[in-house]
């Protein structure tokens, strides 16, 4: 995939509408790689705080594909944080494309690991990158390794370590790194590059 015209079609979580400053770093982290292409979710546009339904957000999803589709006829590659992950591995099950990647899967409802939301993962054919901070509470990396390992599709795992639901490290462990939060995110985007050169 990696010498043809790739594009993103990049899906807000839940909270966080695509003009929120971390999407607008998710997008620039993506830049590199192919052409982003972020969208907002109807409740959002709408100016509501609680996501539609299942069902609803599937179908904007697919009407944002769609729409790409019209200007692009390379690989898309579905792209979500948290919700926006979910959503896009349900209709990667419905819409072929290429890949889908996962920056903090919720993959604990309410992060009860009682209430895992592992159908999805476990019905896809479609190669699929987690993009996982070690603290995020929604995914504990034990139950995600169980998933995976029964998953069908072709999958991977980038761990952000230190890293919150967000993929946002503390500045206390920025600075005893040494480090600063755009090198993380830089991380990511290699590891996104090399996940997408490998199929």
């Amino acid at each position: 995939m990696a010498d043809r015209d790739i594009a993103f079609l990049l899906a807000p979580g839940a909270g966080a509408p695509s003009t929120h400053p971390r999407m607008q770093a998710f997008a620039r982290l993506l830049e590199p790689i192919g052409s982003v292409h972020p969208f907002d979710y109807a409740y959002a546009l709408e100016g509501r705080k609680s996501p539609d339904r299942l069902p609803k957000l599937i179908d904007t999803h697919r009407a944002a594909l769609d729409a790409l589709r019209q200007k692009h006829d390379g690989p898309i590659v579905l792209v979500g944080k948290s919700m926006g992950g979910r959503v896009g591995c349900h209709v990667a099950l419905v819409e072929r494309v290429a890949a889908v990647v996962c920056l903090g899967y919720p993959l604990c409802g309410g992060g009860d690991p009682a209430k895992l939301r592992d159908e999805v993962l476990l019905s896809l054919s479609t190669p699929a990158l987690f993009v996982q901070g070690s603290r995020d509470r929604l995914c504990p990396l034990d139950l995600l390794e169980d998933v995976r390992r029964r998953m069908q599709a072709p999958n991977d795992l980038h761990v952000v370590e230190g890293g919150d639901h967000s993929l946002l490290l503390s500045k206390t462990e920025l600075k005893a790194r040494g480090i600063g939060q755009d090198h993380v995110d830089h991380a990511i985007g290699e590891a996104i590059a090399a996940f997408l050169r490998k199929k």
